[in-house]
């Protein structure tokens, strides 16, 4: 398995900080942002120097430590308490003071190396800020490229010394805490400065100092416990060493650490990767497990139901197959009992779904006239939904939004519910809306409609012409005129047993436009109704894709960009904690 590097694994933070703003802590992401803007500019800085800090609490000997490293008194090492106020820097090696510039450690000094010794050359003029001992040899085991610091008591009662020593024990490469016999179980050092450190174990290191006060047994016992507590704080595997700074004991080994760690230079990427592992770990446990694949799709079909019967798509799909048959009585319809449908209203036009001249035979148009030009502009005449079904549409999207987001984190979810309130919020004009534009065919007109609506008036002429004969006849009989030729059809029957059936032709027109234009009447009614039930059923299908259009507008895009934001967050902290 390959290892990430720093760049790509800060970048990797970088990403799951971006996708969590706004929805996770914001003092858990400033921290993550603080890790990669240290990465940056300790990537700018002196690859070849490791920073140590020398930290501890008051009494520790943090400074005798420091001197007895390296061999000189730099530190001051006295009674008074709090000793160390500003960060004292000890150097091998040159270019190290931009590196210093960033740790604001003003108080420098550059131990010499061994050709300083060389009485023939040139005496090296001193760099501004780092004052130089001259003639001194670099003592055992020390490497070029370490520089160590002092620093500030970590319990002193002065809060400016505490904020120094903080400030540097989060830019060091190499944290050491030196601790003494009296206060290694500190309550404050573990909880508030060993534990915030769990999952860094390589680039910590615990010395128990002032063994030099202790029996052999007694070092052991209390190095057994110190290692037992170390381990507690999540720093099972943190190198934890005996010395006596007074007598050099453990000094050697301790200074063996020190050369390692400055001759291999990895302690800075160490630290600034322990970081972000740590920062992105952190960011990981808060996002959760994250929702189940797939999860709320059976949520989306309750909710797009219930947006429906907040919409009214029920009452617009019954309005729309009674318009059709309303519509095709009046082009299909026995044209004398048609104005009987006239007297009713037009169903969608109640709705406000259908306007101006539309509607009736009047309705010839393509399928485009079904719908205005400029829906926003318009509003139904639909009747306002239930105080019942609006608060079950509203229970839809919380429904929703609760399935969805099973698994993720409370401050992501309580983002989702906001976003989807807002949805809630919007819920009926858009609603109103999806209906207004979406193409009802209430101008769309079958073509079957003319032919059958032309046969009728061809009937009605029939059977007019029929009784406009009959009656002409009947007239003039009365008033002894010559009688009207009346044409007779004939029927021979007398191959089924029957006689000749003569039938006058105005007879015939009368009763035959009258039968047959009923009989028409009764068909076209059947298919009309069901041309109407077919049209209700494609028109809420419309409906519900427009229906839909909205709850992935209004809900389902925005739960799905917090939960798209989710996974981004995860898979980066995944990446950067690997």
């Amino acid at each position: 398995m390959s290892r990430i590097d720093l760049a790509d694994r800060t970048a990797a933070l970088e990403t799951a900080v971006a996708a969590a703003s706004g929805r996770l802590d914001r003092a858990l992401l400033d921290d993550a942002r603080a890790v990669v803007t240290r990465a940056r500019e300790r990537g700018g800085l002196s690859a070849e120097h490791t920073v140590v800090a020398l930290a501890g609490a008051t009494g520790s000997g943090k400074s005798s430590v420091l001197n007895a490293v390296a061999g000189e008194e730099i530190a001051t090492v006295g009674v008074r308490r709090p000793t160390t106020s500003h960060p004292v820097a000890a150097v091998w090696g040159d270019g190290a003071g931009p590196l210093l510039d960033w740790l604001e450690v003003r108080r420098r000094q550059e131990m010499a190396l061994p050709e300083d010794d060389d009485d023939d050359g040139p005496a090296r003029p001193p760099r501004r800020g780092i004052a130089r001992l001259r003639g001194r040899r670099v003592p055992a085991g020390i490497s070029t490229g370490l520089v160590l610091l002092d620093l500030p008591d970590h319990d002193s009662v002065v809060v400016e010394h505490r904020v120094r020593a903080e400030r540097l024990v989060e830019r060091a490469d190499l944290l050491v805490w030196v601790v003494d016999p009296q206060k290694y179980a500190d309550a404050a050092l573990h909880e508030g400065y060993l534990r915030p450190l769990a999952g860094r174990s390589e680039v910590v290191v615990v010395v128990l100092n002032q063994t030099d006060r202790l029996s052999a047994a007694e070092t052991d016992a209390m190095l057994a416990d110190l290692r037992r507590l170390v381990a507690a704080d999540g720093l099972d595997g943190a190198r934890v060493l005996a010395v006596s700074a007074a007598t050099g004991q453990g000094m050697d080994q301790l200074k063996g650490l020190l050369a390692e760690a400055a001759a291999r230079r990895e302690a800075a990427t160490a630290r600034l990767a322990a970081d972000a592992r740590a920062a992105a770990r952190a960011i990981a446990d808060a996002c959760g497990t994250g929702p189940a694949p797939r999860a709320g799709e059976r949520a989306a079909g309750t909710l797009v139901d219930a947006l429906e019967a907040a919409a009214g798509v029920p009452t617009v799909a019954d309005a729309v197959a009674a318009a059709h048959r309303r519509d095709a009585h009046l082009v299909t319809g026995w044209p004398v009992t048609r104005w009987v449908s006239r007297l009713r209203r037009d169903p969608l036009r109640r709705l406000g779904l259908r306007r101006g001249g539309e509607g009736g035979a009047r309705e010839a148009g393509g399928p485009g006239r079904g719908a205005p030009e400029r829906p926003d502009l318009v509003r139904s005449s639909l009747p306002t939904a239930r105080p019942a079904v609006r608060a079950a549409a509203a229970s839809a999207v919380r429904r929703y939004v609760d399935e969805v987001t099973d698994g993720a984190p409370d401050a992501w979810v309580l983002v989702a519910r906001a976003r989807a309130q807002d949805g809630i919020d919007r819920l009926p004009g858009d609603l109103d809306q999806a209906v207004v534009g979406t193409q009802l065919e209430a101008a769309r007109r079958p073509r079957w409609w003319a032919v059958a609506g032309f046969v009728q008036w061809l009937l009605l002429a029939a059977a007019v012409a029929g009784l406009l004969w009959l009656a002409a006849a009947a007239a003039i009989e009365y008033f002894r005129l010559p009688p009207l030729i009346l044409p007779v059809l004939t029927v021979d029957l007398t191959g089924s047993g029957g006689g000749v059936l003569e039938v006058p032709w105005p007879t015939l027109l009368a009763i035959g436009g009258l039968l047959l234009g009923l009989l028409l009447a009764l068909v076209a009614r059947g298919v009309g109704a069901a041309g109407a039930r077919r049209r209700a059923t494609r028109v809420r299908r419309r409906l519900r894709e427009s229906v839909t259009g909205v709850a992935d507008r209004l809900v389902r895009v925005p739960v799905g960009d917090e939960l798209g934001a989710l996974a981004r967050c995860r898979a980066a902290a995944a990446i950067a904690a690997g």
